[in-house]
């Protein structure tokens, strides 16, 4: 009898590989480092990753990178939230936003548009971290065309800084980094055995505890949980950085973070400053690739 060829039926066996997940903090003008990661990710078309999950700025860098929208990013970072539209703390102080989120869509949607189509027609599945203002709980978010704008809002609505609380689907939210600044430990539930996680502080930062607890409760006094949330953000931060530094034996972590003499604080507007921290992002994303 002729031997059976079951090379085809092997190959259907194969299992298929665990998932890759990418996950990129926030921290606002800190983005600017991750812009240059996936702006450089762009450039060398690097996109081994099967979904990948967003906190605040993060979660508006990987909206334009999965949309391939090269330097959109950092156009909002460098030019549109440095300007006194946008960030204002004379503004704060006479009860207005000291970042005015509502002028930057309504400007980004004029000038700076975000590629809908393209998004819509890439495969990567796209996680947006919000904050659930009545639970102060991390709430993942799907993204699709009909939501997307709406969560990357959300995502990014600093409490107290912008008063007000988008809402999604009758639920207020806020920054997403209130409740998980660093999503990894979500990713590894969610079934990702390789994690590729850009940060937007140097390696070895831990998060302290606010030294004025008292003083974010009297402000946020009508959302307790969120106050509670906020006062303890250094905990679900640094947990997530004790994950990263130790994770389970099945889950391989890649680290792409920020080198020690970067100095981009949350609301630095100095455009050499955040010139330089972008030349970082893309300096580190070329040690990725190369080391992939």
């Amino acid at each position: 009898m002729k031997p059976v060829n079951t090379s085809m039926d092997t190959n259907l066996l194969q299992p298929s590989p665990p998932p890759h997940a990418l996950i990129v903090e926030g921290g606002a003008m800190r983005g600017i480092f991750a812009s240059g990661v996936l702006d450089r990710f762009i450039d060398l078309n690097h996109r081994p990753f099967d979904f990948c999950i967003g906190v605040s700025a993060g979660s508006t860098n990987l909206a334009s990178w999965l949309s391939n929208q090269k330097q959109r990013n950092y156009r909002i970072i460098t030019h549109y939230s440095c300007l006194p539209e946008f960030i204002d703390l004379k503004r704060f102080i006479k009860g207005g936003h000291w970042l005015d989120l509502n002028w930057l869509w309504d400007i980004l949607a004029k000038e700076c548009h975000f590629d809908m189509d393209t998004f819509s027609q890439q495969p990567v599945p796209l996680f947006v971290v919000t904050t659930d203002i009545t639970t102060g709980k991390a709430v993942y978010i799907k993204s699709n065309a009909d939501n997307i704008e709406h969560i990357l809002k959300a995502s990014c609505s600093v409490p107290i800084a912008f008063r007000d609380f988008p809402a999604y689907q009758g639920s207020p939210m806020t920054d997403g980094g209130i409740a998980d600044s660093i999503p990894i430990i979500k990713a590894y539930e969610m079934g990702a055995k390789e994690i590729t996680v850009v940060l937007s502080r140097p390696l070895g930062y831990r998060k302290k505890s606010p030294k004025l607890p008292w003083l974010i409760k009297r402000a946020l006094k009508a959302h307790p949980q969120l106050a509670n949330a906020m006062v303890n953000r250094a905990n679900s931060y640094n947990d997530a950085i004790d994950f990263i530094q130790s994770p389970p034996l099945d889950c391989k972590i890649n680290v792409i973070a920020p080198p020690a003499e970067f100095n981009v604080g949350r609301l630095t507007t100095d455009k050499a400053i955040l010139e330089s921290g972008y030349q970082m992002g893309i300096d580190a994303a070329n040690l990725t690739v190369d080391n992939s």
